[in-house]
Protein backbone atom coordinates (compact mmCIF):
# COMPACT_ATOMS: atom_id res chain seq x y z
CA UNK A 1 0.00 0.00 0.00
CA UNK A 2 1.30 3.46 -0.77
CA UNK A 3 2.52 5.54 1.88
CA UNK A 4 0.13 8.51 1.14
CA UNK A 5 -2.31 7.22 3.55
CA UNK A 6 -4.79 5.92 1.14
CA UNK A 7 -6.93 3.31 1.75
CA UNK A 8 -7.24 0.18 -0.42
CA UNK A 9 -10.90 -1.70 -0.41
CA UNK A 10 -10.89 -5.08 -1.78
CA UNK A 11 -13.34 -6.85 -3.81
CA UNK A 12 -15.02 -8.55 -0.92
CA UNK A 13 -15.31 -5.36 0.68
CA UNK A 14 -16.69 -3.73 -2.14
CA UNK A 15 -19.36 -6.56 -2.94
CA UNK A 16 -20.50 -5.98 0.44
CA UNK A 17 -21.69 -2.30 0.04
CA UNK A 18 -22.67 -2.13 -3.45
CA UNK A 19 -26.55 -2.03 -3.59
CA UNK A 20 -26.98 -2.29 0.50
CA UNK A 21 -24.81 0.57 1.71
CA UNK A 22 -26.55 3.73 1.70
CA UNK A 23 -23.34 5.64 2.55
CA UNK A 24 -21.58 4.22 -0.33
CA UNK A 25 -20.33 6.94 -2.98
CA UNK A 26 -18.89 5.17 -5.71
CA UNK A 27 -16.70 7.43 -8.03
CA UNK A 28 -15.33 5.64 -11.72
CA UNK A 29 -13.34 7.49 -13.40
CA UNK A 30 -12.55 5.73 -16.48
CA UNK A 31 -13.87 7.56 -20.11
CA UNK A 32 -17.51 7.65 -20.42
CA UNK A 33 -16.85 5.37 -23.11
CA UNK A 34 -15.10 2.52 -20.93
CA UNK A 35 -18.02 2.79 -18.54
CA UNK A 36 -21.08 2.68 -21.07
CA UNK A 37 -19.17 -0.56 -21.97
CA UNK A 38 -19.42 -1.64 -18.40
CA UNK A 39 -19.65 -0.83 -15.00
CA UNK A 40 -19.93 -1.39 -11.20
CA UNK A 41 -23.57 -0.97 -10.24
CA UNK A 42 -24.33 2.53 -8.58
CA UNK A 43 -21.23 4.00 -9.91
CA UNK A 44 -20.79 7.80 -10.86
CA UNK A 45 -18.91 8.49 -13.80
CA UNK A 46 -16.32 11.17 -13.29
CA UNK A 47 -13.64 11.11 -15.80
CA UNK A 48 -9.93 11.44 -14.65
CA UNK A 49 -9.36 14.50 -16.05
CA UNK A 50 -12.71 16.38 -14.58
CA UNK A 51 -12.13 14.93 -11.17
CA UNK A 52 -10.30 18.08 -9.33
CA UNK A 53 -13.02 20.27 -11.08
CA UNK A 54 -15.41 17.94 -9.59
CA UNK A 55 -15.12 17.64 -6.30
CA UNK A 56 -14.16 21.68 -6.18
CA UNK A 57 -17.40 22.72 -7.30
CA UNK A 58 -19.93 23.66 -5.06
CA UNK A 59 -22.81 21.68 -3.77
CA UNK A 60 -25.29 22.44 -5.86
CA UNK A 61 -23.38 22.32 -9.10
CA UNK A 62 -22.35 18.66 -7.78
CA UNK A 63 -25.53 17.80 -7.98
CA UNK A 64 -26.81 19.44 -10.94
CA UNK A 65 -23.71 18.13 -13.18
CA UNK A 66 -23.69 14.25 -11.41
CA UNK A 67 -26.97 13.53 -9.95
CA UNK A 68 -25.65 12.79 -6.61
CA UNK A 69 -24.81 14.43 -3.40
CA UNK A 70 -21.66 15.89 -3.19
CA UNK A 71 -19.31 13.62 -1.04
CA UNK A 72 -18.98 15.14 2.55
CA UNK A 73 -14.88 15.54 3.40
CA UNK A 74 -15.27 12.61 5.81
CA UNK A 75 -17.83 10.76 3.84
CA UNK A 76 -17.43 7.28 5.38
CA UNK A 77 -17.48 5.11 1.91
CA UNK A 78 -16.15 7.37 -0.68
CA UNK A 79 -14.69 4.76 -3.12
CA UNK A 80 -12.53 5.10 -6.35
CA UNK A 81 -12.62 2.93 -9.52
CA UNK A 82 -11.19 2.76 -11.99
CA UNK A 83 -9.89 -0.28 -15.23
CA UNK A 84 -7.18 -1.56 -12.70
CA UNK A 85 -6.67 0.80 -9.54
CA UNK A 86 -3.47 3.41 -11.19
CA UNK A 87 -6.24 6.25 -12.24
CA UNK A 88 -8.26 5.67 -8.92
CA UNK A 89 -5.20 6.19 -7.69
CA UNK A 90 -4.17 9.40 -9.43
CA UNK A 91 -7.72 10.58 -8.67
CA UNK A 92 -7.81 10.07 -4.66
CA UNK A 93 -4.46 12.16 -4.61
CA UNK A 94 -5.98 14.99 -6.21
CA UNK A 95 -9.37 14.93 -3.61
CA UNK A 96 -6.82 14.02 -1.04
CA UNK A 97 -5.57 17.12 -1.48
CA UNK A 98 -8.85 19.19 -1.30
CA UNK A 99 -9.29 17.49 1.90
CA UNK A 100 -11.24 14.23 1.33
CA UNK A 101 -9.05 12.03 3.87
CA UNK A 102 -11.09 8.95 3.71
CA UNK A 103 -11.77 8.02 0.17
CA UNK A 104 -10.59 4.24 -0.36
CA UNK A 105 -9.30 2.87 -3.62
CA UNK A 106 -10.83 -0.08 -5.05
CA UNK A 107 -7.29 -1.15 -6.68
CA UNK A 108 -9.10 -4.45 -8.56
CA UNK A 109 -10.96 -2.11 -10.83
CA UNK A 110 -13.46 -2.54 -13.34
CA UNK A 111 -11.13 -5.38 -14.51
CA UNK A 112 -11.23 -7.75 -11.73
CA UNK A 113 -15.01 -6.93 -10.93
CA UNK A 114 -15.88 -8.25 -14.10
CA UNK A 115 -13.97 -10.96 -13.93
CA UNK A 116 -15.94 -12.66 -10.52
CA UNK A 117 -19.06 -10.93 -11.54
CA UNK A 118 -18.59 -12.96 -14.58
CA UNK A 119 -19.52 -10.39 -17.36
Amino acid sequence: MANTGTKDISYEELKALVGKSPNLILIDVRSEEEVAKGHIPGCTNIPLDTVETAFAMNPDEFKAKYGIKKPQLDAPELVFSCQTGRRSGLAIGKVQQLGYVTACNYTGGYSEWSKKEGK
